[in-house]
């Protein structure tokens, strides 16, 4: 259809950082000094062993300094990225930039923060040295107000940079007196918190102080072995962990000769492996194979078997993560599990050794194969929003998956590939997704439907991004061997896109002669997807030469077919281009209801152009009713869209001369002063505000309290659904009287209820009532 950007993060966001789940300990000394470094430095680098605390310190950091910089506080996890090539496009990523050209990522990125004052976080460096060098070495010279904060074993070697070593925690006096008062060292609160953490009502006292501080002691005041030495504390007294530290390190002395901290926490990871039973020691060194996290059908099927029966996998998991050495996550799409990347190195050095690492990565590449073969089918249906923020949640999994694919053999990884062709474009890797397909095209020759399929695919994907001479090329070659092998679905798909190149070229002829080629492809083919896609392309086509009864034709048969297939995101997308056409009908309330709808689909599913498409027919609908000042913020609401993007009306170029003419009309409606305030106004507003007033759902300024308004705390638009639900409507009827989806009515109807604490209708009947009493008159029925 066209570009989208899912934005449902993985785990719980707050400006670009993970919430914290865990509290943060002491370092007060150390945040203070890197702020400081960071205020005379533009580059800093926190260094030091596994497991004392980089990251977390770095996140702290970050978070404190959020004010600090206004173009957002960034974090960029590398831990799980393998392949150096990708370092661009993992950034592009984290930044969340809506990027959809063909541009070198490196450009994107340094044209995105140029004039930007914003922080990014590299976390963990230290495998991709080279290239984080580089990296930070270019940004750095093109954005003058960027500030990057990194965590490595060892410095990135840049000019200007200043390098922190971080320190473990402060550890207390073999000589302290506990009948002085004195602060609590760090590391023994941390000891202190994460035992009560795994032994409600853990606390310190007289009698087990000097065993906790001598372990801590023991563990150098490294994070992560205290935390994985008080996960012991379900199964040890306090002074039975001592003695085994005791007998632990003894042995350690006459051991190899290395760093003491790098020595405790392999000791450390040594003892919980040993600690483990044998299956879930294999289990650990098998969930070493995946790059990112995971879900539990995900460890059923790659790590069940060769000894480990699938269904015992998950009692194993809930005993590895008892241990500390799977973290479990909440996410969207459900509960997920990460192993750190210590613990991860540590379990695939183990894998190395069984001599089983080669089966696990053909098991884990089938895997990730089969989950996009099967995603790419269910797509279209009511199971898309789910789909689409699985594979974003096992993006680095799919990543690692097409690496192995590409090792063994091209012609896997371009299927793989173009199966995952939907996810490219709804999480705004086109790039890398167009990357992998050139890839693996200039190593797979010959005749094949994969090959036809990846060509009109990875055309598809240069159309997004803005280069249709490539795109040309792709799709005449991918033409050529669907007709040699009679494939439908090929045909359809590269009449379609060939249509798309025809009307940004503006041949609007030849782009509706490829549109309705397309129809009957996908119909022979039975392809309900490709359908839709070529029908609503044929009403943006006819709409724009005048021919409103096929425009509608076109745009009804699509919505149809979605309705039947109970899919959402091509739906949207035909309802915009109806709504395009009823506007230039003349039928402005039909086509603001329409774009309204549509326009709460793609932010559901964080499609940016879809979004900017429908604040653009909104404002072109105010314009034409002369509602200039509303017309002039939603056009500074749609240039923040569009400036993140990289373009205006990406994909939709053919309709530019409507954004002229309403910014033509606007700036004469309102003269040149007042057009730029209202311009600056729309640009001003949040994201949620901007959404708020494209809907026309902003809360009113009120001057007292919410009391001053008697339909608090619902919106004009649930006000009105609540007034029709008193009224005994249900929700088709609604959604007929308001021309919307019934799905649409329903999820107001479902917002109403969790607002006002109701679990029936009949309760926002009565609350409805209420307020349309005359002040002063009691209840019916009453005294």
């Amino acid at each position: 259809m066209t570009t989208a950007t899912l934005h449902t993060a993985a785990q719980t966001y707050a400006g670009g950082l993970p919430a914290e789940v865990t509290s943060f300990i002491g370092r007060k000394h150390e945040v203070a000094e890197v702020k400081r470094l960071l205020a005379d430095a533009r580059l800093v680098t926190l260094t030091g062993p596994g497991g004392v605390g980089k990251t977390r310190l770095a996140l702290r950091v970050a978070a404190d300094l959020r004010r600090a910089f206004p173009d957002g506080v960034w974090l960029v996890e590398l831990a799980e990225l393998d392949d150096p090539a990708l370092l661009p496009q993992a950034m592009i990523a984290a930044l969340k930039i809506q990027e959809h050209s063909a541009r070198p990522p490196v450009q994107v990125l340094s044209e995105h923060l140029r004039e930007r004052r914003a922080l990014v976080v590299l976390d963990n460096c230290e495998h991709l040295l080279d290239e984080c060098t580089m990296m930070a070495q270019t940004l750095l010279c093109s954005a003058p107000k960027l500030r990057i904060l990194a965590t490595s074993r060892q410095p990135l070697g840049v000019v200007g940079e200043q390098a922190f070593p971080v320190p473990t925690l402060p550890l207390p006096s073999s000589e302290s007196q506990h009948d002085t008062p004195s602060p609590m060292p760090d590391a023994v609160r941390l000891f202190a918190e994460r035992a009560a953490a795994v032994l409600p009502g853990f606390t310190i006292t007289d009698e087990n102080r000097d065993a906790i501080e001598q372990i801590c002691r023991r563990l150098d005041g490294v994070p992560l072995g205290i935390e994985l030495a008080a996960v012991r504390l379900r199964v040890l007294s306090i002074h039975q962990l001592l003695d085994r530290l005791d007998d632990l390190f003894g042995l350690l002395r006459a051991g190899p000769n290395i760093a003491p901290r790098h020595r405790t926490l392999r000791a450390l990871i040594d003892w919980s492996h040993g600690l483990c039973t044998e299956n879930e020691r294999q289990l650990w060194a098998s969930l070493s194979v995946f790059t990112g996290s995971l879900d539990l059908e995900a460890a059923e099927a790659v790590c069940g078997g060769d000894g480990i029966p699938r269904d015992e996998i998950i009692d194993l998991v809930i005993g590895l993560v008892e241990k500390s050495i799977l973290i479990r996550e909440d996410h969207p799409c459900g509960v997920r599990y990460r192993l750190l990347d210590t613990i991860r190195q540590y379990g695939r050095e183990c894998l190395v050794a069984s001599g089983q690492e080669q089966e696990l990565k053909r098991r884990y590449r089938d895997y990730y194969r089969q989950l996009s073969r099967e995603a790419q089918a269910k797509l279209f249906g009511p199971a898309q929003v789910e789909l689409l923020n699985r594979l974003r949640a096992e993006h680095p999994n799919l990543r690692t998956a097409l690496e192995y694919c590409q090792a063994e053999r091209a012609g896997l990884c371009i299927d793989m590939a173009s199966d995952l062709l939907d996810h490219w474009i709804t999480s705004s890797h086109l790039g890398e997704g167009r990357t992998w397909l050139e890839q693996g095209l200039a190593h797979a020759a010959g005749r094949s439907e994969v090959r036809a399929r990846a060509l009109w695919a990875c055309g598809s994907l240069a159309i997004f991004q803005g280069d249709p001479a490539s795109a040309i090329g792709l799709l005449a070659k991918s033409r050529t061997l669907g007709e040699q092998l009679g494939l439908e679905p090929v045909l359809g798909y590269v009449a379609l896109y060939s249509g798309m190149v025809a009307m940004q070229e503006g041949d609007t002829a030849t782009a509706i002669s490829s549109f309705e080629e397309a129809v009957n492809h996908h119909r022979a083919g039975g392809d309900p997807a490709g359908e839709v896609q070529a029908q609503t392309w044929l009403c943006l086509a006819h709409s724009f030469l005048g021919d409103s009864e096929r425009a509608v034709a076109a745009a009804e048969e699509g919505i149809a077919i979605c309705d039947a297939h109970g899919e959402s995101w091509h739906r949207a997308y035909t309802m915009t281009a109806l709504g395009i056409e009823l506007w230039r009908q003349g039928d402005t309330r039909r086509a603001t209801a329409l774009e309204q709808e549509s326009l709460r689909v793609f932010h559901t599913l964080g499609d940016s152009v879809g979004v900017g498409v429908d604040i653009e027919v909104l404002a072109w609908i105010a314009a034409s009713q002369g509602e200039y000042a509303r017309a002039g913020e939603l056009l500074g609401i749609v240039r923040n869209v569009w400036e993140a993007i990289g373009a205006p009306l990406l994909g939709f170029g053919h309709l530019i001369r409507y954004h002229d003419e309403c910014e033509d009309r606007t700036r004469r409606g309102l003269r040149e002063q007042a057009f730029q305030a209202a311009v600056k106004r729309g640009a001003r507003r949040s994201p949620d505000q901007a959404l708020a007033y494209a809907l026309m759902e902003e809360a009113p300024p009120r001057s007292r309290s919410d009391e001053d308004d008697p339909y608090a705390p619902l919106t004009p638009r649930e006000v009105e659904i609540a007034q029709l639900i008193a009224k005994g409507m249900r929700n088709k009827e609604i959604a007929a009287a308001l021309v919307i989806a019934q799905r649409t009515a329903e999820s107001h109807a479902e917002h109403i209820l969790q607002k006002l604490g109701f679990t029936s209708r009949a309760q926002i009947a009565g609350w409805v009532a209420e307020r349309a009493r005359p002040a002063g008159e009691g209840p019916a029925g009453g005294e």
